[in-house]
């Protein structure tokens, strides 16, 4: 069985010591749905929400999420992140939000695109809670991640 790698010998939660892994480009791929009522979507299609264009705060705030996972998660790695992309798709019920995250560094990008994608659809949530009462924040979850 796997051992927790967080966890010490003695059960107590720990920083992971990553000094003696080689650098490595890393990417991770992220992504999450929140569910929209019809007029929400057209809104934020049409710019007319009061709170501003949510597409464009929203990958905002992607970025900067990623940029401060390990101010959020106790025992991430603070890392050098060579690139951090978001999009956002409006679809027939709702936006997609898709992040992806690269490094170079001795450990993954993992929690940081996770992170990205967990933001970005709380700040779309926050933009239209006046408007819509029904948003449901679904599917976040890693897709991929990748190292060479």
């Amino acid at each position: 069985m796997n051992q927790l790698s967080h966890v010490n010998k003695s059960g107590e939660a720990h920083m992971v010591d990553v000094g003696d892994k080689s650098p490595l480009k890393r990417t991770a791929k992220a992504t999450g749905f929140i569910s929209l009522e019809p007029n929400t979507l057209l809104l934020i299609h049409d710019n007319q929400l009061k709170k501003g264009d949510v597409i464009t705060v929203a990958k905002i705030a992607g970025i900067q999420a990623a940029k401060q996972t390990p101010s959020l998660i106790p025992l991430c790695h603070n890392l050098l992140i060579n690139q951090i992309e978001i999009d956002c798709r409006i679809v027939e019920k709702g936006i997609e939000v898709d992040a992806t995250v690269k490094c170079t560094g001795n450990t993954g990008v993992e929690m940081e695109a996770l992170t990205a994608v967990s933001i970005a659809l709380l700040t779309i949530y926050d933009m239209c809670k006046a408007v819509d009462k029904n948003m449901v924040i679904m599917g976040v979850k890693l897709l991929s991640k990748r190292k060479e």
